[in-house]
């Protein structure tokens, strides 16, 4: 590929030669400055920023940066907010130990998987990649319309993201895709880096995952697919502590169609997603499509896409990591007890407990609790509903 980096200065992460001024422009910012006073406002800001620079000395890239600054972070919320978080690797080590599979300490991978959290999708990965021994974490893709201050996407830059555009025409889209999709490649092949993207644009909201195709297809705008050694990356939750804000937000767009969510919503969402409490959670890789991918060659295009998304979905799909919820919630969907071998009494008293607590955070008008029960037990129910089908 003859690309060069300066391609992509729009919206790639910070090279490590930009790494020094970009953080004196973040602790410089007024808005960023506020944020930290909030946590600590006996300290004075002169002092706050002292400390900082001394805690960046030797930080030369954004891998540096992630190891100083946000592994701690991401540890201590791991600690805090869940009880436990597991990585299953083997199927990719497996892939990578057979014939041709390449050297482990050389390969990089995409990462394709559920979207359930905004921020510890991949925050959490990049911990879990690091324990694991990985030479490095991932790029991430991440929304403008996230980034609604400077000091915002500035920090993600840092912290080895790269931006996706949203909100534009269908023209601004194509030549958005093209360029993010060639920064993947090169970002793979040239910077030697991992990549992690959601499978999907936006979480989905009753947790029925499911590929959208137009996400491999702008994988493939850029190069071949089988340069980028995609691995489908399931993500199971015990529990999704935005479950009340999916259901809530189901509720306000089904009795206004023309409902949209605000930014300060996306800010409560993320806000609830890291602090929330999670229970279990699990990672598992799946089988590296490059293992099935040549199986497609001769459909036509259409069907070439179809088949990977389906496919795709199942390897997703049988990575599921299945918690007493998911049995309760699809007998309390399906109005019977086939799954009952899966729970206890316990279990169903403190799912209803939790679900309770989830609902009563609910605050609209015109609250429809059957609806959203409803819509909650859906949530639970759909991974199930999707393992038993893969299999």
């Amino acid at each position: 590929m003859n690309t060069s980096l300066s391609e992509f200065d729009e919206i790639r992460p910070y090279e490590p030669s930009e790494m020094k001024q970009a953080f004196e422009d973040l602790i410089n910012d007024r808005q960023f400055a506020r944020v930290l006073k909030g946590f600590a406002p006996w300290i004075p800001k002169g002092v706050r920023n002292a400390l900082l620079r001394m805690a960046f000395v030797g930080i030369k890239t954004p891998l540096d940066f992630q190891m100083r600054f946000m592994k701690p972070v991401v540890k201590w919320i791991m600690h805090r907010h869940t009880s436990g978080c597991s990585f299953d690797d083997k199927a990719l080590r497996s892939a990578m130990a057979a014939p041709g599979g390449g050297n482990m300490a050389d390969a990089r991978f995409t990462f394709i998987s559920n979207h359930r959290d905004i921020v510890l999708d991949s925050a959490l990965l990049d911990v879990l990649l690091v324990n694991a021994k990985y030479p490095t974490t991932v790029e991430i893709g991440i929304g403008d319309n996230l980034l609604i201050y400077p000091w915002i996407k500035r920090l993600v830059r840092m912290n080895k993201a790269f931006t996706v555009r949203r909100g534009l025409t269908p023209h601004e889209m194509l030549n958005s895709s093209q360029l993010m999709s060639r920064y993947i490649h090169f970002a793979v092949t040239q910077k030697h880096e991992n990549i992690w993207i959601a499978q999907r644009e936006g979480r989905a909201k009753d947790s029925d995952d499911r590929t959208q195709e137009s996400v491999l297809k702008m994988l493939a705008m850029g190069g071949e697919l089988s340069e980028l050694n995609i691995v489908p990356l399931t993500i199971s939750y015990e529990f999704d502590p935005c479950d009340f804000l999916k259901a809530q937000e189901m509720q306000q767009k089904r009795d206004n169609p023309s409902f949209r969510k605000s930014r300060q919503d996306d800010l409560d969402n993320m806000s609830t997603g890291i602090f929330g409490y999670k229970g279990r959670v699990h990672y598992r890789c799946g089988t590296p499509i490059n293992a099935w991918l040549q199986e497609l060659d001769g459909l036509s295009k259409k069907e070439y896409y179809e088949t990977l998304a389906r496919r795709f979905d199942r390897e997703l799909h049988s990575g599921y990591t299945l918690y007493p919820c998911n049995y309760i919630a699809l007998d309390r969907v399906n109005g019977n007890r086939d799954k009952a071998a899966h729970y206890t009494a316990d279990d169903e008293r403190k799912f209803d407990e939790y679900l309770s607590r989830q609902l009563g955070k609910i605050n609209i008008p015109n609250k429809d609790e059957n609806f959203l029960r409803e819509r909650m037990l859906t949530m639970y129910a759909n991974p199930l509903r999707n393992y038993l089908a893969a299999q």
